[in-house]
C-alpha cells in the first residue's frame, strides 16, 4: 500500500476574516472547507495562509509536500517574490499544483504561465454550465456531461493564458459568455491544473461535484516519480561531435 499524498491547501484568508458576507458562506476559511471536502483515506492534508511567517510555505512544508492547491483574490501583490520562486522550484521539481478560482491572478500562476492570465468577469450570480469536454480524463473522471451551477461568478474570454496541453471543461453562462474553466499544463516535471469555480460568497466548495474535480486534479498531479529539478545545461556532460564546438554558453569547467 502506498503511502498518502501529501497536499497542502493554500488560502489568502482574508476575505473570510473581514467581510461578513464571506464569513456566513465558510466561516472557518476556505482553506478549512476545502481541507474538509478533500479528506480522504489516501491524503493527508494541512492547510497554509497567507499571514502565517513565510505564508505558510516554508522549506520545510514545501519540501513535504506533494500536490499544492492555490486560492487567492485580494491580496496576491502581497506574497513574497521569494516565496513564488520557493514554489515555482518545487513545480519544477515535480510537485503539483492546482490553481481554483481568482488564483488565476496569482503571481505563481502568471510566473509559471508567462502571461498575465486576465480575463472578463461580472459579479451577477449567473447560472453556469461547465461543459466535460475530456470525460476520459483522470480530473473529469466521474463528472459526466457537465456540471450545472445556479449561481456562480461569470469569468469570460479572452483568458490571457497559453494553449493548454488539454482543456478539460468550458462554461458557458447565463449572460451569453463562454469561459475555459478546467485546462491542464506541465512545466518541468511538474503538473498544473487551472480549476475556475470557488466564488468566495458561493458555496463551490460544498458542491459535490466540484470537490470531485479538485480531488481528482490532486491525485492526477501529484509526482510520478522523486521530486527532482530538470538538469541545467551546466549538468549536461560534454559530449564530443567531430566538427563541432560547443557554444562557450554551454560550456563546463574542465
Amino acid at each position: 500500500m502506498s503511502d498518502p499524498l501529501r497536499v497542502t491547501v493554500w488560502n489568502e484568508f482574508r476575505h473570510e476574516r473581514e467581510r461578513d458576507d464571506v464569513k456566513a458562506v465558510y466561516p472557518d476559511g476556505i482553506h478549512a472547507e476545502l481541507a474538509r471536502g478533500l479528506a480522504a483515506p489516501d491524503l493527508t492534508i494541512r492547510t497554509a495562509t497567507l499571514d502565517e511567517p513565510e505564508h505558510g510555505l516554508t522549506e520545510d512544508v514545501l519540501e513535504s509536500t506533494d500536490v499544492l492547491t492555490w486560492w487567492g483574490h485580494m491580496a496576491h501583490g502581497e506574497v513574497s517574490d521569494a516565496i513564488v520562486s520557493r514554489v515555482q522550484n518545487r513545480v519544477l521539481a515535480g510537485m503539483g499544483l492546482v490553481v481554483l478560482h481568482s488564483g488565476h491572478e496569482a503571481k505563481i500562476f502568471q510566473r509559471l504561465m508567462g502571461t498575465t492570465c486576465s480575463l472578463l468577469w461580472r459579479e451577477a450570480g449567473e447560472r453556469e454550465i461547465l461543459w466535460n469536454l475530456a470525460p476520459h480524463h483522470p480530473v473529469t473522471a466521474g463528472i459526466g456531461d457537465c456540471i450545472e451551477l445556479p449561481e456562480a461568478e461569470m469569468y469570460g474570454e479572452r483568458f490571457d493564458i497559453p494553449e493548454p496541453e488539454t482543456l478539460l471543461f468550458v462554461s458557458n453562462f447565463q449572460g451569453g459568455n463562454v469561459f475555459r474553466s478546467g485546462a491542464i499544463w506541465t512545466r518541468g516535471n511538474g503538473r498544473i491544473v487551472y480549476f475556475r469555480p470557488g466564488h468566495e460568497t458561493y458555496p463551490m466548495y460544498r458542491n459535490a461535484q466540484i470537490l470531485r474535480v479538485v480531488g481528482n486534479a490532486v491525485r492526477w498531479t501529484a509526482p510520478r516519480a522523486p521530486l527532482s529539478l530538470p538538469a541545467s545545461k551546466n549538468d549536461n556532460p560534454r559530449i564530443a561531435i567531430p566538427g563541432y564546438e560547443q557554444p562557450e554558453e554551454y560550456r563546463t569547467e574542465a
